[in-house]
């Protein structure tokens, strides 16, 4: 039996018995279209849990299973070793599917905002890195793609330890890569891949890509292509790395006037605070191969764990930080809401817009608390 809101309902748990525990809400830690995640007590081994709470919606049914789905195959991966959040199955609330993880501490884009410098230390993007990889490594090797590689869906284990331990969380996009095909919804725009954005086929690779955006979002502060559709997203991947592969059909005639004109900037961004650092060079060339333009030349996990950014010494200054807050802001121009990139794309891209030339709007605020279903203890 689950108490919810003071509302106590027998459960039906996965395996078809009921749940003979009575868990109390002890806080919401967030809420999304899926739902709300609580945090809950089990009364029994007095151990907290997160249990994700989804709408009993058509929709949100139907991913909740094809979730389960992929945590039932994520089983035979041992959490602690392959960096997974650890499921402990799945129940009925009336008609409402609820999933219970291991209770995490907070996600890693609000452990990074907590910093001083809104920026992780390079030892610590070290090891978010090195523990990432370790779980898209895994996670390959039974044939699985997550889908949705953010800072939001990678979970801090205990801010307070050290060195930093972390969780990739949240499979609801996740699938087989067999059963990945071409237009379907996935990955957050910011994050997305540019053979998602084409409606081409894609694989694993596109979570590589987004871990390459999560390393330099961690390293500099900010998001590397905050674009709102599609086609903005690609504006800044041709912007910063030029012309896509000639089998993705999409050839740019323009690339001019964008606060960041090739990859290669990040290295001198990451140095206008903090100095000359050889880890800077070797964190900028890790994320130039995570970010390779053609999906079948992206550096692979294993590959990541063997590159010299990960396998060489650490800095002498163990303390310090990449970021670029303030250089950041001294490129964008003065006109609020606005980026400094125009560029020319191929009338196929823009759908029914009038013009080729694309200025960028800056994008919303990031998701709010929890609307990833982060499980995580505030």
């Amino acid at each position: 039996m689950f108490r919810l809101l003071s509302i106590s309902f027998k459960c039906q748990t996965g395996n078809g018995l009921l749940e003979d525990s009575v868990k109390g809400v002890e806080a919401f830690l967030g809420e999304g279209g899926f739902g709300v995640v609580a945090k809950c007590r089990n009364t029994i081994t007095n151990k907290f849990v997160a249990i994700k709470v989804n709408k009993n919606a058509p929709e949100i049914y139907h991913q909740a299973r094809q979730e389960i789905e992929i945590l039932k195959q994520l089983r035979c991966l041992d959490p602690e070793t392959c960096n997974i959040v650890q499921w402990n199955g799945y129940f009925f609330l009336k008609m409402n599917i609820c999933l219970n993880f291991e209770l995490l501490d907070l996600s890693l884009y609000h452990y990074m905002e907590g910093t001083p410098e809104k920026t992780l230390p390079i030892t610590e993007v070290k090891d978010v890195l090195y523990q990432l990889s370790i779980a898209l490594s895994h996670l390959s090797s039974i044939g699985i793609v997550h889908a949705d590689l953010k800072p939001d869906n990678v979970m801090v284990v205990d801010r307070h330890q050290k060195p930093l331990r972390v969780k990739l969380i949240d499979f609801g996009l996740a699938s087989r890569v067999s059963d990945c095909q071409p237009g379907m919804c996935v990955q957050t725009t910011w994050y997305r891949a540019p053979e998602v954005c084409l409606y081409s086929e894609f694989n694993e690779a596109i979570d590589m890509w987004s871990l390459g955006l999560t390393a330099a979002e961690l390293a500099v502060g900010y998001p590397l292509y905050p674009g709102n559709m599609d086609y903005d997203v690609l504006s800044f991947i041709i912007a910063t790395q030029g012309q896509l592969p000639d089998h993705t059909g999409c050839r740019p005639e323009d690339t001019r006037d964008f606060w960041l004109s090739s990859l290669d900037d990040l290295e001198e961004l990451m140095e206008v605070n903090r100095g000359h650092n050889s880890d800077h060079g070797l964190l900028v060339d890790l994320i130039k191969k995570m970010m390779h333009l053609d999906q079948d030349q992206r550096i692979k996990p294993q590959e990541v764990l063997q590159h010299p950014f990960l396998t060489g010494s650490l800095p002498q200054n163990s303390s310090t930080c990449v970021w670029m807050a303030i250089s950041f802001r001294q490129y964008i121009p003065k006109k609020p809401g606005r980026y400094g990139l125009k560029v020319t794309l191929p009338r196929h891209m823009l759908g029914n817009c009038r013009s080729t030339q694309v200025g960028l709007q800056m994008p919303p605020p990031r998701d709010q608390p929890g609307e990833t279903g982060g499980l995580r203890d505030d």
